[in-house]
């Protein structure tokens, strides 16, 4: 594929826009890359990477940094690490961790961050492959459809929230049921 914008050398970038649901793409090659950084968000000293990817995510969130610019005689600083002493504001720089300690230090600020990256979901719930995973397939859906009840009893749906009772049931019933062949 050729650049859309010299129409000479290879793309080697590609990028895709979706706006209202109307999808567009660009292909340009690095050199014009490198010319329009501004426009397609391109640091021109390094290449593309993951932690420029997690930089640029983390600098969405303004509000800490305009916060500190803003409060010149501001006496609480951000937290830092006990272990590797990394400050927050050295991380949104690098864009990843010192050490495993950061990731509880820095909790508070990376939570919503991760939220907003993982749709809503803060806590890894791994996968399990479906010819080995036997019961924990039944007790996951078992945990799913108990937060599913939840839901319902808040939005006070509680026909719904008996059916899931009642797949609940049936799902233990099958788990049992399972336990006792298998001993």
């Amino acid at each position: 594929m050729i650049c859309q914008e010299c129409n000479e050398r290879p793309a080697t970038f590609h990028f895709t826009k979706v706006i209202n649901g109307e999808k567009t793409e660009v292909h340009i090659c690095e050199h014009c890359a490198k010319e329009n950084s501004d426009l397609f968000m391109f640091n021109t000293n390094t290449g593309f990477s993951l932690n420029n990817l997690l930089t640029g995510l983390l600098n969405m969130d303004h509000g800490i940094a305009k916060s500190e610019e803003q409060n010149v005689f501001k006496t609480e600083e951000l937290p830092q690490c006990d272990r590797c002493k990394m400050t927050f504001h050295q991380f949104k720089k690098v864009g990843r961790f010192g050490c495993s300690n950061c990731y509880s230090t820095f909790k508070h600020y990376i939570t919503p961050i991760l939220k907003r990256v993982h749709g809503g979901n803060t806590h890894h719930t791994g996968k399990i492959p479906k010819r080995i995973g036997g019961d924990l397939h039944v007790r996951k859906e078992i945990e799913e459809l108990k937060s599913q009840i939840h839901t319902y009893i808040v939005q006070e749906e509680f026909e719904q929230a008996a059916e899931a009772r009642d797949q609940i049931r049936l799902l233990e019933k099958k788990l049992s049921s399972s336990n006792e062949e298998g001993s």
